[in-house]
């Protein structure tokens, strides 16, 4: 089995583990019917429609 003869430096383990923790933010566009942020090509949670067309009946609060 292979063994490292000697162990990683912090920098050279930090270098590697560098792209790691970035995370990306997520895609949002805005509804054009109600104006609340969505995610694209999904339906809107707020009122229910997707490209124009009514999709999801929603009960008005």
């Amino acid at each position: 089995m292979a063994v490292p003869k000697r162990k990683h430096s912090h920098a050279r383990k930090m270098k590697r583990r560098s792209n790691v923790w970035k995370l990306n933010t997520p895609a949002l566009a805005v509804c054009p019917t109600c104006g609340e942020y969505k995610a694209p090509h999904k339906v809107c949670k707020n009122c229910g429609q997707y490209n124009g067309r009514q999709v999801i009946a929603v009960e008005a609060e």
